[in-house]
Order: C-alpha cells, then structure tokens, then sequence
C-alpha cells in the first residue's frame, strides 16, 4: 500500500500524518493517533493521566491548611463511577508499566494516593473493589500506625495513618503499597546523606515489614533534584511520581512521572478533561512558555 503524503509529523513517534488523520494528532492527546511509517499504518499510544490524591474523608473546618488535599468519599465515588462508566480503567503504577512503557494501549488512568491515610483504606479500597480498579498508596515508612505529623507545624488536621495489618490487607486486595520516604521530608531541604537514606530505608523497611516488593516511590512534595532521580534509581525503584501537571507520554523517564492532583473542589467535567483530553498538557505548556518568557532565569526542564 502506498504511503500517503504527510501533512504533519507526530512528536512521539516521527510519523507523517496524512490529512485524513490530522484531526486526531497528538496534539489534542485525546486518543491514539493513527499515522503511516514506512508504508504501514501505527499507533501513537495516547498520554496517560495519574491522579494524585491524598485524603478520602471529610474535610475539616473551613480555613484549615491542607484542607485541599481532603476529598470527601461520595466525591471521590462519584468521579471513580464516572471514569468507569466512559470506559476507563484506575490502576496502580505497578499496573500501568506495561502502559507507560507503550507496550499496551487502552482507555487507563493511573491513580495513587499520598501518605497512607487510613480514610483511604475505609472511604477508597471499598470503591475501588467494587469497580475493578486498583491503586498506589505511598507510605511514609517511619509513621505507620501513626498520624501526619509531618504536617502539623503547619496547622493541618491530624489524621490517623495505616498500620501494618491495614497495609497487608490493602496489598492482598490487588493494592500496590509504595514509598514515601522515611518520614516525608522535604528532599531538597535536608542533607544529601539524609535524603539518600531516606530514599533507600523506606523501601528496605516496607519490604521487611511487608514481605513484599516495593517498586514505587513518590518525592514528598514533589520536590527533587538529579542527585534524588539516581538515588532512587539506585535503590531499586522502577517508578517515581512527582506533582508536576501533565499526562504521562509513553518513553518518558521513569523515575520522574507528572501527576495531576485531585483537590477536593475540582468539578467532575475537569477532572475527566484532565484525564481524556490534553486540556492539562496544554494548559501546562502555555503556564511554562510564559514563565519562561518573563523570567527565563527561572526555566528548569519539565518533570
């Protein structure tokens, strides 16, 4: 067969686009795009969203700090019903590797949630078991049982946080449990050495604790460096979340996967165009090349 002329070139693939299939290019990231290479037509595996929540209860009063990260649980149920009603399916990071590695493609979302709250485990596992879904909770190692201390110079709400039999019985529920660190310092505010033993404990503790496989870790807060990349590299982990906005393209580094963040007033039809379509990437795109044209001092590489 015939390849027919390009009009366009695909940016993940460098496929030529015919204008038959332009419409449905990546850059819209709606769908996977079809093109011809080398005479045979292919498919461009569409972005990947990964939700990043934290809390599944109900929120404290109003005016508390952290009171964003809370989504009640009928909220929570609701956008969950809805992603699987359109035909989507949550999965754990340990889950979507085939597809983030572009070795499969379907209608998918990633979903983790923060800190090991144990709402989570009454409020979210329920809802995730009943739709076939499964999820990543990353867990700060060094407070199971315990609660988020971490947050309470801050003023936040205390919540209780998993213990072990919730863990174990979060994982024998097709669950994936990660690493959140130690005790979810700040890694670009601490020491080298400490942040390097912070990466490389956690693991080593959840795995001795829960005679499993830690594969996954996410960077408290989001914030990393190279030197934090390697480490976790090193460690052992095969994926690392971070909180920077976008869908996950198939190829892109392993160690440094963008998140999009549920805050617990984002509406419905968002949060499904964040999923489905390339509203967040471009949204994105258009924050950074402003950023950059005002203050280029300030540019750092995407991730």
């Amino acid at each position: 067969m015939a390849e027919p002329a390009a009009t366009g070139r695909c940016t993940l693939c460098g496929a030529g686009y015919t204008r038959l299939h332009e419409r449905r290019r990546c850059v819209c990231r709606a769908v996977p795009a079809s093109c011809y290479k080398n005479g045979m037509r292919i498919e461009v595996h569409a972005p990947v969203a990964i939700l990043s929540y934290h809390q599944t209860d109900l929120p404290p009063p109003r005016g508390t700090p952290g009171r964003c990260l809370v989504v009640p649980p009928l909220r929570f149920e609701r956008q969950m019903r809805a992603l699987h009603a359109l035909g989507w399916r949550g999965l754990s990071l340990r889950d979507l590797a085939p597809y983030l590695r572009g070795e499969r493609a379907g209608k998918v979302v990633g979903l983790t949630l923060d800190d090991g709250f144990l709402s989570n485990f009454l409020h979210a596992l329920p809802v995730l078991q009943r739709l076939g879904f499964t999820a990543t909770a990353f867990v700060v190692s060094a407070h199971v049982g315990g609660t988020n201390c971490w947050d309470a110079p801050l003023g936040a709400a205390l919540r209780p946080l998993m213990d072990l039999p919730h863990l174990r019985a979060w994982a024998r529920a097709g669950m994936e449990v990660g690493a959140h660190t130690c005790h979810h310092g700040d890694l670009t505010a601490i020491a080298p050495s400490r942040a390097r033993a912070e990466i490389v404990q956690c693991r080593r503790d959840l795995e001795l604790a829960l005679d499993q496989e830690v594969r996954s870790f996410s960077y408290p807060y989001g914030r990393h460096r190279a030197e934090h990349v390697a480490w976790t590299r090193t460690a052992g982990y095969e994926w690392a979340v971070t909180t920077f906005s976008q869908r996950a393209c198939a190829g892109a580094d392993p160690l440094r996967l963008p998140r999009i963040t549920v805050w617990s007033s984002t509406p419905l039809p968002l949060l499904l165009g964040q999923v489905a379509t390339g509203l967040e990437d471009r949204q994105r795109a258009i924050a950074r090349a402003v950023r950059c044209a005002l203050m280029p001092q300030w540019h750092v590489p995407a991730g």
